[in-house]
């Protein structure tokens, strides 16, 4: 069963905000998808210019954890170096089980 794994960040600083966005694009990401996830989303949330989530799926809750034993230390210790929470910024993370993905269905004539 698919995994989600969601990062949320808060920044005080517009300037850090948009270097974190950054380092995301150009590097960060590409990381976690060779990991293991399958996909990412970015997402600036509402509610303030400077609120964000990062969606990563995985195949499977396995697949989470050999990326969490494996990478995440790693990746973590590096976005925490480059962008501290005594600097202003709020980390969350939830991670869950994709019970079940709804599409909407094609029209037929």
């Amino acid at each position: 069963m698919q995994f989600r794994y969601t990062v949320g960040a808060e920044f005080k600083d517009s300037e850090m905000a948009e270097a974190w966005l950054a380092w995301l694009r150009n590097g960060h990401i590409a990381e976690v998808l060779a990991g293991g996830a399958t996909d990412a989303e970015v997402v600036r949330l509402d509610g303030g210019p400077n609120r964000f989530e990062v969606t990563y799926h995985f195949p499977s809750r396995e697949a989470f954890a050999i990326y969490e034993r494996d990478h995440a230390p790693r990746l973590r210790a590096e976005g925490v170096k480059l962008f501290p929470p005594d600097r202003g910024v709020v980390y969350r993370r939830t991670t869950g089980e994709v019970i079940k993905v709804f599409e909407k269905e094609p029209r037929t004539k």
